[in-house]
């Protein structure tokens, strides 16, 4: 395997992406302190043309953040705020009947529905029943929305980050694991230091008013991402995302016991997909032609969370997902 692409056309392209990714990361960071691993895995999983599923307590300027990145890289923006009551139609469109002045002849007309943008911040999904989270995921996976039987496109690139606040669990509806598979990463945002909370205070308290400048555009993201999909990956750095799949499985007779004891499911095919994915988008990201193994390894975590179904036993034992995680990076 070679280690750069063949055309050369391609090799600029991931020199020009390494140096936009530094610029925008930089006005990022004119009104979002801290936070640089969450930033990081947001560019890759924007990239890799995967969405995100954000969790964290209320307050740790998730929405600012994915606003900050949608005006940096010259995107339509769009928020959705789930509630019990919101409908299907409330997020990909209506039909109405509208009659023309002049002919004054009736005919229905789609007005389009929020998740026509860019990037969509689904906020609070587990707030909404099944049937309007189906909804759009539907449209995460398809890019398209289909109304009174016509197919209408969405805008590429597009990329939809979902919250789920952690602590109020009473009257929600939590995301089945079949639905969770959909996302590539699962991100949790921790509180800040101590040293960046004063910062935070300090700016957000203060007449602080940063002006983001415009560092990319829709049309050099799609070239982007179309290139992730070109980066050539070493046979041994497959291999090692797929054993990592393979071995979250207890039905698989070569996973450790730990797994088999505390594990109910496993990761299935689109963990693997999505760790090949991640190390080839971190790789470019970084100025790299080719991803290796330790990309590989720090995709895990985001990756496998929400993949991997502990039982009782796990429970019983006090083992998190994350544990099991941080046991088999070292046991591969």
């Amino acid at each position: 395997m070679k280690d750069k692409p063949e055309s050369i056309q391609d090799v600029e392209l991931v020199e020009k992406l390494h140096s936009k990714i530094k610029n925008v990361k930089s006005e990022i960071a004119k009104r979002i302190v801290g936070q640089d691993e969450i930033i990081d895995q947001l560019l890759i999983s924007l990239f890799a043309r995967g969405h995100c599923l954000l969790v964290g307590v209320p307050g740790l300027a998730k929405t600012l953040l994915i606003k900050t990145v949608a005006e940096v890289m010259d995107l339509k923006f769009s928020r959705i705020q789930f509630t019990p009551d919101l409908m299907p139609s409330d997020i990909t469109g209506t039909e109405i009947l509208e009659e023309d002045q002049a002919t004054k002849k009736r005919e229905f007309k789609f007005i389009a529905g929020p998740i026509f943008a860019n990037i969509v911040l689904a906020d609070e999904i587990n707030r909404t029943p099944p049937k309007t989270q189906a909804a759009l995921l539907e449209a995460m996976q398809e890019h398209k929305v289909t109304a009174a039987g016509v197919t209408y496109q969405l805008p590429e690139p597009f990329f939809v980050l979902a919250t789920q606040n952690p602590i109020e669990q009473e009257g929600t509806y939590p995301l089945p694991e079949a639905q969770l598979d959909r996302f590539m990463f699962n991100l949790w945002l921790e509180y800040p230091s101590f040293e960046d909370e004063i910062k935070v205070v300090q700016t957000t308290t203060s007449q602080y008013d940063a002006k983001i400048d415009k560092i990319l555009n829709a049309e050099e993201i799609i070239e982007f991402q179309n290139l992730v999909r070109k980066v050539p990956v070493a046979e041994n750095v497959i291999d090692f995302a797929v054993k990592v799949a393979n071995k979250t499985r207890p039905t698989n007779g070569n996973s450790p016991q730990f797994i088999k004891d505390w594990i109910t499911w496993g990761a299935g095919p689109r963990a693997s997909q999505f760790l090949t994915l991640a190390a080839k988008t971190r790789a470019i990201m970084q100025g790299r032609y080719t991803p290796n193994i330790d990309d590989v390894k720090i995709a895990m975590c985001p990756v496998l969370r929400h993949r991997i179904i502990t039982n009782f036993s796990a429970e019983a034992d006090g083992i998190k997902s994350l544990d099991v995680i941080e046991r088999l990076s070292k046991e591969v």
